[in-house]
């Protein structure tokens, strides 16, 4: 279990649960697909289920870990936690009971700033009412296209603190982008081998978006393609992207 995280936007990683399967085209070139086939390899004991290989791969089943709940209560400092960097919280298979005891363990430590990525924000909405949301919670949905715009409706009726974005990896304009009711929106090319390139045009839109609704933006990265054509070269870097912005919690009424 790591309590540090080169995620620009997060200080530590916690993963209650492993394992996913491939939804959507943002999944194609998973950084947490490949890694999980390196770790069963390493011998890692969380990452020996595997999955279907037409939709995951090796040491990467989805698979709860009650061992890895108690994890947060021994961080004594203070700090902001991805949770399920390798998984998906609203994943079908993860058990609702298992999820409302995630849900606990951020309620017990307050002093943390938790994030929760999903793609399967339907099941977020759905069960949304029947969890118990502590304010310490953030949520978000990943939008890679304009074919996933609908998560962005799901989001908005759950009663996070922070509800955000993951533009990541962007794959084509967000045309009918709507950012009423959300605080946060990170912006990211795609990174590894067969990164697909990103228009920075896209980007702008939506950092631009973002400074109309008063959202957050935050531009993590250009992605592969752009580094590689520009040679990493910082200063070529557009000045409207050097945006990193966060956002503050605000308090929500339960959908």
């Amino acid at each position: 279990m790591s309590d540090r995280s080169s995620i620009e936007w997060t200080e530590a990683t916690w993963n209650p649960t492993t394992g996913c399967d491939r939804v959507s085209a943002g999944c194609d070139n998973c950084y947490a697909l490949t890694l999980a086939k390196r770790l069963k390899a390493m011998g890692s004991a969380k990452y020996q289920s595997d999955g279907d290989p037409r939709t995951s791969g090796p040491g990467f089943g989805l698979t709860v870990h009650p061992q890895a709940l108690r994890v947060p209560l021994g961080w004594r400092t203070p700090r902001t936690v991805f949770v399920n960097s390798m998984s998906d919280l609203f994943h079908a298979r993860v058990p609702l009971d298992y999820v409302q005891r995630v849900f606990d363990v951020m309620a017990l430590t307050p002093q943390h700033t938790y994030q929760v990525l999903t793609k399967r924000a339907r099941r977020l909405r759905q069960v949304a009412d029947r969890l118990q949301w502590p304010g310490n919670l953030w949520i978000g949905v990943s939008v890679e296209s304009v074919k996933e715009l609908p998560r962005v409706d799901d989001l908005r009726l759950v009663p996070a603190s922070v509800r955000f974005l993951s533009c990541e990896p962007l794959l084509g304009p967000l045309t009918g982008l709507d950012l009423d009711g959300i605080d946060w929106a990170i912006v990211g090319g795609e990174s590894g081998p067969g990164a697909r390139p990103m228009d920075l045009a896209w980007a702008g839109d939506i950092v631009e978006q973002c400074r109309q609704s008063g959202t957050a933006p935050f531009v993590k990265q250009l992605g592969s393609c752009w580094n590689k054509a520009h040679h990493k070269d910082i200063d070529r870097f557009p000045a409207d992207l050097r945006v990193r912005e966060f956002p503050a919690a605000r308090e929500r009424t339960p959908a």
